[in-house]
């Protein structure tokens, strides 16, 4: 397993990390996801660390904490041998305090994660969204908090849009709070949104990529293609219904060069997508998720190999979109605004 730097930070982790969402399947959008119990979590858990991927991401509102505590019940011994990333931020109760990114429910919410997770810290916290009604002054400095506290060690975010993040970075630079070193992001061959703002500040800033739905919301399994029909209890009906809409012809149109490129490797399209994904700029991790082992094993053969330059420029094409303004005119400006648009 390859190990890389989490943006700017002297912190390491496994370019693959392992998604804990289908752990504990409460919810509409959960339960279609999965319901593994601690039994199978522990044996998904062993598998990726004997595989050398450290990394586990969960989140409060996954499966109203029971994601959580499944993934701490799972790792009870094994705790030295991982690293906890996890998020908070959107509604967990109806409790009006509970949401938000507010001094009273980070500190609530982080000892009650800590809790349920069974640990005295949290690696990596994340914030989930952009509370917009919380001033950033008082976000971060409740994280620098929590991080002289140790009850967590480096900070994220998570679906920020390009200004929310910088500014949280100015104003943690004007106080000497600490950075966030990581964004957790959408990101994919038919979703390349992130490539417009988010991948060039994050060079610019030093802000590590963690990629969550590398396969489009499940719509680059290898079930959809061009003609034909998608079987009629598949999880993808639910699934890619969260997701943002996708026009079919382009869908079709990268799926076409995915299976042209999984015939020349031998690989299959989920291993191919997540490959390219780990030679984009700023990536430092991609999660991969599964409900099985089945599942697991093929997603971790995305390691270990790299498509060539000329398989990459395939995908690149295929996948291509024209850019909105200002970053299709950005790049016809490449001689003085180098970062990838």
């Amino acid at each position: 397993m390859e190990h890389r730097r989490l943006g700017a930070s002297g912190f390491t982790v496994s370019a693959l990390s392992f998604g804990t969402g289908t752990f504990g399947g409460k919810g509409e959008l959960f339960s279609a996801w999965g319901n593994t119990d601690v039994k199978e979590a522990k044996r998904l858990i062993d598998l990726c660390l004997d595989h050398g991927v450290t990394m586990f991401d969960t989140a409060d509102v996954y499966s109203r904490g029971a994601s959580e505590a499944i993934l701490g019940a799972a790792l009870k011994g094994k705790r030295d041998k991982a690293i906890i990333s996890t998020k908070a931020t959107f509604r967990f109760s109806d409790d009006p305090n509970a949401v938000g990114s507010s001094r009273f429910h980070l500190l609530k919410t982080v000892d009650e994660q800590l809790a349920r997770l069974g640990t005295d810290h949290i690696d990596l916290f994340q914030l989930h969204g952009f509370d917009a009604r919380t001033p950033i002054e008082e976000v971060l400095s409740t994280l620098d908090t929590l991080v002289r506290a140790g009850k967590i060690r480096y900070t994220g975010v998570s679906n920020f849009s390009g200004w929310q993040l910088m500014k949280s970075l100015a104003v943690a630079d004007r106080y000497g709070y600490p950075r966030h070193v990581a964004n957790q992001t959408y990101y994919s061959l038919i979703g390349r949104d992130y490539e417009w703002e988010l991948m060039p500040l994050g060079l610019d800033q030093g802000v590590g990529a963690i990629v969550w739905s590398p396969l489009g919301w499940g719509r680059l399994t290898g079930k959809l293609r061009r003609g034909a029909k998608l079987p009629k209890t598949s999880r993808l009906h639910k699934t890619a219904d969260f997701g943002p809409p996708v026009d079919n012809e382009y869908l079709y149109r990268v799926v076409d060069a995915l299976d042209e490129v999984a015939k020349a490797t031998g690989k299959t399209i989920p291993q191919i997508a997540i490959n390219w994904l780990l030679q984009r700029p700023t990536v430092s991790s991609v999660i991969i998720g599964a409900r099985n082992e089945e599942q697991l094993k093929q997603n971790l053969g995305a390691v270990g190999w790299n498509l060539t330059k000329e398989q990459v420029a395939k995908l690149d094409a295929a996948s291509t979109k024209t850019f909105a303004y200002p970053y299709w005119h950005q790049q016809g400006f490449a001689e003085r605004n180098p970062f990838p648009v």
